[in-house]
């Protein structure tokens, strides 16, 4: 398979899960709006056995369409830059900020139903964040920099400004994003942001080339990196019914 039609490839997968995902969120909301109910029940209330559902059934519920509106756009960047990067990891990663999150939440959050997908996505773009840093891959950041700033004041959701607004869901989800960034961090895209030396051409102009012994390294350390390892919401922000 030549690597145009593996990229397209990988990248209809990764759009294929992130469309699928959110389709499901408008199923749910769908469901509340034929029927007239309410399903916020289904969120997460801490330390209670009944709201332990809520660490499965939590990011699927919303307050309103404009809750899920807000929350589908930046929910789909993220999902689809994560299994387009992230390929070998990508269902571990979002399914174990999906879970970790709800179950911190459970654990630390106020007495309230919590709902929404915002703790997943505070959650992916922590880890996508963060794994760029790690990664010193510019394409990760400039990504996670573009999502914070269409989803709003995404940094404020994490501060406990408005009563109706989960920031512990937003905290959590932080929080989640960067440990599997860590834990993570011998996975993903090459470094893009290396050192670079002076050559010149022909003509004796001088032009910028990458240090090959840098970069051989990189590809190097990359394969060491996939050898198997030895051990083995919420508004713009989360609501509170």
């Amino acid at each position: 398979m030549d690597e145009q039609k593996f990229e397209k490839q990988k990248f209809l997968h990764s759009l294929w899960f992130g469309f699928f995902f959110v389709i499901i969120l408008f199923l749910v909301k769908s469901f509340e709006t034929l029927f007239d109910i309410n399903l916020a029940r289904f969120g997460v209330f801490p330390l209670e056995l009944k709201g332990m559902s809520g660490i499965f059934f939590a990011p699927l519920i919303h307050g309103s369409w404009e809750h899920l509106l807000n929350n589908s756009a930046p929910l789909l960047v993220l999902i689809v830059t994560l299994f387009y990067f992230y390929r070998e990891i990508s269902y571990k990663v979002f399914f174990l900020v999906y879970f970790i999150h709800g179950f911190w939440l459970w654990f630390f959050a106020r007495d309230a139903y919590h709902i929404g997908a915002s703790g997943v996505i505070y959650g992916l773009g922590a880890f996508l964040f963060v794994s760029g840093l790690i990664r010193k891959n510019s394409h990760l950041l400039a990504i996670s920099l573009l999502v914070a700033f269409l989803y709003g004041s995404m940094v404020w959701g994490i501060f406990p400004r408005i009563e109706t607004i989960s920031w512990e869901g937003h905290l959590t989800g932080v929080a989640a994003g960067i440990l599997l960034a860590f834990y993570y961090r011998q996975f993903g895209p090459v470094p893009n942001i290396g050192r670079w030396k002076h050559e010149s051409d022909d003509d004796n102009d001088s032009i910028m080339q990458p240090d090959d012994e840098y970069w051989n390294l990189v590809e190097k350390r990359t394969e060491e990196e996939r050898s198997p390892r030895n051990d083995s919401e919420h508004w713009t922000n989360s609501s509170l019914n």
